[in-house]
This record gives C-alpha cells, sequence and structure tokens, in this order.
C-alpha cells in the first residue's frame, strides 16, 4: 500500500502548479493518510490514479468485496464542496453516490459506476444528455444552506487559472471580455446547483446506459452553465451551435436557448485560447470558438 500510495515526480509536479510548494509536504503524507483510512473504512487499495487536484485510489472493501472508491484532495474545501453538492443529489441515479467522508482530511469514499467507461471515449446523444441535465437541475437548494460558494466564483478560479497558464507559456490572453459577459450572466441568471465541470470527462456510462456524472466542483448559479460543453462540442458554425441549442432548450425544461447560446459566447474563449497558444488556432473548431468568444474577427 504504501508504494501504490506514493506520489511520483510527475504529479508532484502538476500538483504544486495548482496547490503551490506546500503541496509537497501532503504529497510526502499520502501514504500514512491512505493507510489510515484503509484501516477505518474498510479499504483495499489496488489501483491509483487522479487529476489535477486529487489522488484517487481503486479499493476493495474487505467486508463484501464491492469495488470503491478512495478520492483524497490536498485542499479540504474541495472535498467539503463536493461532498455538500453529492449529499443533495443523494438518490438520483445520474450522480455517483457518496458513501462516506472525511472533509478535515481531504477524503471521499464514492461507489463504483459500472461500466464506467468515460463519455469522451464512447460518444454521446443530446437525449442522453438532457436527460442528465434535467436530473441535475431538479435538486432543491437545502433550507439551511450547504456553505456552496456562488457560479461567480467559479468563473473566476476559470479565468484566472486560464491567465496564469497563458502567462507561463509567454502568450498573451485578452480575456477581460469574456470574464466580464460570464459574470453579467451569472449575476442575473436562475438559481440552482451547478455541477461546474460537467463535460464529457466528467461523465461516465452507467447501468442500462445511463449518464452518470463525477467530479462536481459545485457551485449554487444558473444551471445552464452545466450545458455549454455540450453545445459547443465539435461545432465549427453559428449555425450548428443555434441548433445545439435549441436542440437541448427543447429537451430540457428550463434550459434557456438564448441564455445558453450567451454562456457559449462566453466561456468559448477558456478552451480556444490554450488552444491557440499550442498552434492549434487554424483548426476548424478553435477557429470558430476564437470567433464566437471575440477573441478574433477574420
Amino acid at each position: 500500500m504504501q508504494e501504490l500510495a506514493r506520489v511520483g515526480p510527475e504529479v508532484r509536479e502538476r500538483f504544486v502548479g495548482r496547490f503551490g510548494g506546500g503541496v509537497l509536504g501532503w504529497c510526502d503524507a499520502l501514504p500514512g493518510l491512505v493507510g489510515e483510512l484503509a484501516g477505518r473504512w474498510g479499504l483495499e487499495p489496488v489501483a491509483a490514479g487522479g487529476g489535477g487536484t486529487s489522488r484517487v485510489f481503486r479499493c476493495v472493501r474487505r467486508g463484501d468485496g464491492a469495488r470503491v472508491w478512495l478520492k483524497l484532495t490536498p485542499d479540504p474545501s474541495i472535498a467539503g464542496e463536493e461532498a455538500a453538492a453529492l449529499r443533495v443529489w443523494a438518490g438520483r441515479a445520474s450522480v455517483v453516490a457518496l458513501l462516506a467522508a472525511d472533509t478535515a482530511a481531504g477524503a471521499l469514499l464514492l461507489a463504483d459506476v459500472r461500466p464506467g467507461t468515460p463519455v469522451r471515449q464512447l460518444g454521446w446523444t443530446l437525449p442522453g444528455v438532457a436527460s442528465l441535465l434535467r436530473d441535475l437541475r431538479s435538486a432543491a437548494r437545502p433550507a439551511g444552506g450547504s456553505g456552496l460558494r456562488p457560479l461567480a466564483h467559479r468563473i473566476d478560479f476559470l479565468f484566472d487559472l486560464a491567465e496564469r497558464r497563458a502567462s507561463a507559456a509567454g502568450a498573451g490572453s485578452d480575456l477581460a471580455g469574456p470574464r466580464a459577459a460570464a459574470l453579467a450572466l451569472a449575476a442575473d441568471g436562475p438559481t440552482g446547483l451547478v455541477h461546474g465541470d460537467l463535460h464529457p470527462s466528467n461523465v461516465l456510462s452507467g447501468p442500462g446506459g445511463r449518464l452518470v456524472a463525477i467530479d462536481p466542483r459545485p457551485t449554487w448559479g444558473d444551471p445552464d452553465f452545466d450545458a455549454v460543453d455540450w453545445a459547443l462540442e465539435g461545432v465549427t458554425d453559428l449555425a450548428a451551435l443555434r441548433r445545439r441549442t435549441d436542440r437541448l432548450a427543447a429537451l430540457v425544461p428550463g434550459l434557456s436557448p438564448d441564455r445558453l447560446l450567451a454562456w457559449c459566447r462566453a466561456l468559448s474563449a477558456l478552451t480556444a485560447a490554450p488552444r491557440t497558444h499550442a498552434g492549434r488556432g487554424e483548426d476548424p473548431e478553435t477557429h470558430f470558438l476564437a470567433r464566437l468568444a471575440g477573441l478574433r474577427s477574420d
């Protein structure tokens, strides 16, 4: 278990870029934390992975042999916000189930999703996505609140991150206009529980072909925000985007095609800018996204 939980150089570098140099102490202590949680929750870790903010361990639960997932992040607030959202969505088949949490330790125990293949690898249909969006939008805000922050906080984080990455790459990006447009949308829209990072890599194939959302970065705000990646995916002209937004609005009660199109205009910059910096500016999709965001006029 000690070797499995050890954080290698590549992951350490990624975490330092996200959390700062202080995260290295957390990396050093992670094997001990995994061992303590495995003992407490009756787990046998068998594989390790993770993304930009967490380490995730596939585990076998000793009591019944079930496959479960132990997720650990250096930032307890990330774990706390994810746990809060998953509790609001509890019982919905379209969202991964939270089995246990120690948010002070940045730890979540999550149910398995079978077959669990990311939708990015499988492809998807608008009716399937619409079913997922309807399920996510059905959550009511708890009377006592949940501690989740407003959508504007998520927007500022995403644009700050994009600007830092552009600066690190030695590239300039004028994202002030798209940021202002996104913040204006967040300020005057409807309010619901927003997943905040709902793209095809964060949605898995579940039982019976149902789409299951994982890894939320949740906020309270306009739920149309969650439809943006699905509206923009693979689109290379405005007419096709309008057809996509109209179709989603017809399938998802309460979704506004005009607001979704406005969200697409504002947030397309977050995809177009890094692709352009990477030399993909003339790719048809990137070219369209840059024009949509107002980053180029040709």
